[in-house]
């Protein structure tokens, strides 16, 4: 009796080592994911401020090509000034991208966008400046780098969708709830008319 006992323990821990054993890899191999995810979302992030950096960059070749103008409103180039001046201020953490960061950043970069549109469309009632080559390469500039943004907008959109899909399902939930990092990230939100291209103006 004793020995058939010694036989039950022995393989009631040999099967609580094996359980053991097989939670301990699930759990390498879902905190591998999760890692994983969380640093292609944060990598998609860093692409998506370097393409708005890109534009926020154009800026000043910009300005100082109008400032050689004098038929100009100069209120709005002010109005663009000022409002990349704005969106350049405003920087996300990756690790601390939340709802009301994102939409922060999306306001600020929401109002660059107006400005600059603006700005083209009081151009357009100057043919010098129009045909200014300076300008003219602006426009080409400004239009690669807008499609980017939405590229790269979509890229972080997919890596926000799969990194939430982890944290938010079991098993890997569970696992999550045990590291604060591993926390949903949000979505970025296209902007009322997003899905229509730059208004770039060609001269005729």
């Amino acid at each position: 009796m004793k020995g058939k006992g010694c036989l039950n323990i022995s393989g009631i821990f040999i099967f609580l080592l094996i359980s053991l054993g097989i939670i301990a890899f699930w759990g390498l191999s879902a905190y591998k994911k999760l890692v994983a995810g969380n640093n292609e979302v944060g990598k998609k992030w860093a692409n998506v401020e370097t393409v708005y950096q890109k534009r926020a960059n154009l800026i000043p070749n910009l300005e100082r090509t109008l400032k050689s103008y004098t038929k100009y409103e100069r209120q709005t180039l002010t109005d663009v000034v000022e409002a990349r001046s704005k969106a350049t201020s405003i920087n996300i953490d990756p690790n601390n991208l939340t709802e009301s960061n994102l939409a922060k950043f999306q306001a600020a970069q929401g109002k660059l966008s107006g400005a600059l549109s603006r700005l083209m469309m009081v151009v357009e009632k100057y043919p010098d400046l129009k045909a200014d080559q300076q300008y003219i390469n602006f426009q080409r500039e400004y239009t690669a780098i807008e499609n980017s943004i939405r590229a790269e907008t979509v890229y972080y959109n997919d890596a926000v969708e799969k990194f939430n899909n982890l944290v938010e399902t079991p098993p890997t939930s569970v696992l999550a709830a045990f590291f604060p990092k591993f926390k949903s990230k949000p979505f970025f939100k296209a902007a009322a008319g997003a899905e229509k291209a730059p208004e770039v103006f060609q001269d005729e």
